[in-house]
């Protein structure tokens, strides 16, 4: 009888804990949607999501170039941190010696719990004088129009990579280490390399762990700001060149959210919902693959 109980009560328990988190998602949508849609019927939504100028002082609240800044430093930061990630996570399941291992995978660890802040701060004092002497050296050579101060989305691209690798690493590693050890003995058996039967079997039977820690990656570098704003130019403009200073949507948010009143903050509110609508699309579409990979 006492058994019972405790078992209805752990029950008990667990649903609220799972009905505490659903609500929480409930109540920042309708926070955000409540306060954001009637910004955006007020603006025009093609005025609000396609206008290419950003100026609260004249009424004015464009953000197409935030969303095309913010799209151009995550794919950046996807082209340089996931095959890094990756690449890294194959080597620490199985190709990583003993007594390498603990330090490797707390050097990794350590990544994941440095602030953005310090990122930031190694990206404004490191990187950008970096990237500025680079494209200075292409100017000169006449490969470049414009070398810029440093500050801009191939900096931020860099940054990003750099901090999304914890997330992949970790989760990659996890799913490479999952799959059956017969996998790779079989491959090995049909006459397969190590590197064939990793990259031939391995993998593809961890795609779905993999990719979970891809969207993961993508979701930090999305929803990061702090580091982004040090690092970007935060300049509310349509991009020509990699080289060149952005402000992405999270960092239009945090620099003017603290002054904003009014259609300006509701604007800014309104800014939250594209950035979450991004977000709640992209896990859409990789629960799509998800699905058709387990179909096919």
């Amino acid at each position: 009888m006492k058994k019972a109980w405790k078992e209805k009560f752990m029950r008990g328990v667990f649903f609220t804990a799972a009905c505490a988190s659903v609500l929480a998602v409930a109540l920042i949508c309708i926070f955000l949607f409540a306060n954001g849609v009637p910004a955006m019927k007020e603006i025009g939504f093609a005025d609000f999501l396609l206008g290419e100028k950003w100026k609260p002082g004249n009424n004015i609240y464009g953000i197409f170039p935030m969303i095309i800044g913010s799209i151009y430093v995550t794919v950046g930061a996807i082209i340089i941190g996931v095959p890094i990630g990756i690449l890294t996570s194959v080597f620490m399941a199985k190709y990583c010696p003993k007594k390498m291992y603990p330090f490797l995978k707390g050097a990794t660890e350590l990544l994941a719990g440095i602030p953005s802040v310090v990122y930031g701060f190694f990206g404004l004092v490191v990187i950008v004088p970096m990237i500025h002497e680079i494209c200075l050296d292409l100017r000169r050579a006449g490969i470049l129009e414009r070398a810029g101060d440093g500050k801009s989305i191939l900096t931020a691209s860099i940054l990003l990579g750099m901090m999304i690798l914890p997330t992949i690493i970790g989760v990659t590693e996890s799913a490479i280490r999952a799959v059956p050890e017969q996998y790779y003995e079989g491959a090995l058996a049909l006459g397969a390399t190590h590197e064939r039967s990793i990259f031939r079997v391995i993998l593809p039977a961890a795609k779905s762990g993999i990719l979970a820690g891809v969207i993961l990656g993508i979701g930090r570098a999305i929803g990061e700001t702090m580091a982004v704003i040090m690092v970007a130019g935060n300049q509310p403009r349509l991009p020509e060149e990699i080289t060149q200073g952005v402000r992405t949507l999270t960092a239009n948010i945090v620099m003017e959210m603290g002054y904003a009143t009014d259609l300006h903050r509701e604007a800014l509110i309104a800014t939250a919902v594209v950035l979450f609508v991004f977000i709640l699309l992209i896990n859409l579409c990789v629960s799509m693959l998800n699905r058709r990979s387990r179909n096919v």
